[in-house]
């Protein structure tokens, strides 16, 4: 059976109750946000939507019982989820779970979208790795039922010029085994050694395996608190059709960052909701 190809599909920021102060924040950053949905799952999110995949801000209502999400209300503010695409849950189950990969089966959820005046309901299918396998953070595979619901033009265009999730920066104490589940579920192939740790090509998008010393020699004190934790998600990178019109706008808005490396520029983790965020072209 053939391996999944690996895509992004979306990267999650976990903001645990505070959904309104990330909502404000990602804003600033010069995002333009859906508004807000609600899951049947009982969580609640905003949308940044790129060319072919999108940033997810989530979380859980104040008042929700503890057995409402809580691989949100228990998480750290921050990146905390890495989300492969799929066209075909039942397909990807059974190719992942002949490849040795420990996936959970398909779950069916939705959340209401409101298009022209009308309520609709925009529905997924995700396969979820267990958090015993990825402690650094929530990885599982979105398929979308409804995807005109979901990719619209009108949420595509982002005052900082963001056209796509480019990279994403996991740390952990040793690379090499964290990558190898990678391995198992897109080949050998996709795995490639880096200086530091290791990368998993996504399509058009890096995911890299990093220590933490390796992470914090190109973020220094950009990089976001680990709050006790070896392990853990640290940044996102986004591809940019200016990076002058990204420096702009969080100018304009209050937001500090820096030069980065090849021109970039990074915003560190406490002004992004802890997470360290990179904009090149």
């Amino acid at each position: 059976m053939a391996l999944p190809v690996p895509t992004l599909d979306h990267v999650v920021i976990n903001a645990r109750t505070d959904i309104d102060g990330a909502a404000e924040t990602f804003r600033r950053l010069g995002f333009t946000l859906t508004e807000r949905g609600y899951h049947t799952l009982g969580s609640m999110n905003h949308l940044a939507m790129f060319g072919t995949d999108y940033l997810e801000l989530i979380a859980v209502p104040k008042d929700a019982p503890p057995d409402v999400r809580p691989d949100v209300q228990t998480s750290p503010y921050g990146l905390n989820g890495f989300v492969f695409g799929t066209e075909d849950s039942g397909a990807l189950y059974a190719a992942l779970s002949a490849a040795g990969v420990n996936a959970k089966a398909p779950r069916e959820f939705s959340r209401p979208v409101r298009l022209d005046g009308a309520e609709r309901q925009a529905t997924f299918r995700t396969v979820s790795i267990p958090d015993s396998d990825t402690p650094y953070g929530r990885i599982y595979y979105c398929h979308h039922l409804t995807r005109d619901l979901v990719w619209r033009d009108e949420w595509r265009r982002h005052a900082n010029g963001v056209v796509a999730v480019a990279r994403a920066v996991f740390v952990h104490p040793d690379p090499a085994a964290a990558s190898d589940l990678y391995a198992r579920m897109f080949g050998a192939d996709a795995v490639r050694d880096i200086d530091g740790g290791r990368r998993v090509i996504v399509a058009a998008t890096d995911l890299e395996i990093l220590t933490e010393a390796a992470a914090r020699r190109e973020f220094g004190d950009g990089m976001p608190d680990a709050v006790g934790r070896s392990t853990y998600m640290a940044a996102l990178g986004f591809r940019t059709s200016s990076v002058k019109r990204t420096a702009d706008v969080l100018g304009k808005n209050g937001i500090p960052f820096a030069e980065g490396r090849a021109g970039s520029i990074q915003v560190p983790a406490r002004a992004a909701f802890n997470a360290a965020l990179t904009f090149a072209e």
